[in-house]
């Protein structure tokens, strides 16, 4: 596949993530309240799954295509392809966001962007913590249902459900970042706190995706081996022609 295609989809991907994700706590975070913004998250990442997915993969996040790097799944040169329009998209989406609530009419519920932050409701090192945990359980989910053959048709569902089961658990914390893009985007436009905090969920996402990639043996047992990229089929390897 042309890189400047797969880099234009994650571009829009992640674009669209963070417009319809964040965006439904900006326009119904009060309203809708956390099981809304949840699922919206949820459910843009499973269409997007499903759309952009046999192009790029549809990482739409930093650190599933760390992920994906260290579990041999891409190259060095298009992951960082990858970062750099994935950061790019997520910026442009807050963008839309913030001309929205300051041009368009559009009461922001959540008072901040719907940036990320902590001490609230969470203190630094239980932020660690969270984002570690939860991003964890989203590459971990990502990569062993793009690699197994089985019900390989389910796997944005199984990646939706997981991204919206880590909004319903981070929301009432911190917000929920499990993406550096997402965290960067609406932060750049906030500034203040949601900018001096954005470090924090810059880099402990990126430490759960690297658990995440270290984990992925244990969890798909002998005989696999990576795929070459996310499009390809996995094969397994039988056990008598590795010994």
């Amino acid at each position: 596949m042309d890189r400047t295609k797969r880099y234009g989809a994650e571009f829009l991907g992640t674009l669209l993530l963070v417009f319809f994700g964040v965006g439904s706590a900006i326009a119904g975070r009060v309203e809708g309240g956390v099981v809304v913004v949840a699922l919206a998250f949820g459910l843009v990442l499973l269409a997007l799954v499903y759309a952009l997915g046999p192009v790029s993969g549809c990482h739409v996040n930093p650190a599933v295509t760390l992920g994906a790097l260290l579990a041999g799944r891409t190259n060095l040169a298009d992951a960082i392809g990858y970062w750099l329009t994935q950061f790019a998209g997520a910026i442009v989406g807050a963008f839309i966001l913030f001309g929205l609530t300051r041009w368009g009419g559009v009461t922001d519920q959540t008072g901040a962007l719907g940036t990320n932050g902590y001490g609230l409701h969470i203190n630094l090192g239980g932020t660690m913590v969270l984002e570690i945990v939860l991003t964890f359980l989203l590459v971990l989910v990502v990569l062993v249902v793009t690699t197994r053959t089985e019900n390989a048709g389910f796997a944005g569902l199984a990646i939706g459900i997981a991204l919206a089961a880590c909004h319903l658990v981070g929301i009432p914390l911190d917000g929920t970042s499990v993406n550096p893009a997402r965290s960067l985007g609406p932060a750049v436009f906030e500034g203040g706190t949601a900018l001096s905090q954005l470090w924090v969920f810059l880099v402990f996402p990126l430490i759960g995706g690297l658990l995440a990639a270290a984990a992925l043996p244990l969890v798909l047992g002998e005989g696999w081996r990576y795929r070459a990229d996310v499009n390809s089929t996995p094969t397994r390897r039988l056990r008598r022609q590795s010994e």
